[in-house]
């Protein structure tokens, strides 16, 4: 967190229009700042697809896919939003135990998502 504000501070003191996000959302909401010229975005967002993103900033360059990994984490967390944080349904959903949810809710950083964060 401090490391974030210095960085932003850096920026801010260069003279740059700087917005920070901290949900997908709003960056997107960022991106139509007048004057913007720096975003600043945590690529490990729950819920950022980062292929749209990829290809958004470049729609003719090729990229290579997320790794399975990361297509898994982001698709967990997108399922824990839609059911507003109830791992129980997200597991059902996800057609995987409750205990495996855990641990992956453990192993990526997921343990928030969905709830008020």
């Amino acid at each position: 967190m401090a490391r974030r504000r210095g960085v932003e501070e850096t920026l801010r003191a260069a003279g740059h229009v700087l917005v920070t996000a901290a949900t997908p959302g709003e960056a997107a909401e960022a991106l139509a700042t007048p004057g913007l010229d720096f975003l600043a975005l945590d690529l490990r967002l729950p819920g950022l697809d980062l292929p749209r993103l990829q290809e958004a900033l470049n729609p003719s360059g090729s990229h290579p896919p997320d790794s399975l990994e990361e297509a898994e984490r982001r698709h967990i967390a997108l399922t824990l939003r839609h059911t507003r944080g109830n791992r129980r349904q997200a597991a059902r959903i996800l057609g995987i135990a409750r205990s495996t949810m855990l641990a992956k809710l453990r192993k990526y950083g997921l343990e928030n998502v969905g709830t008020d964060e």
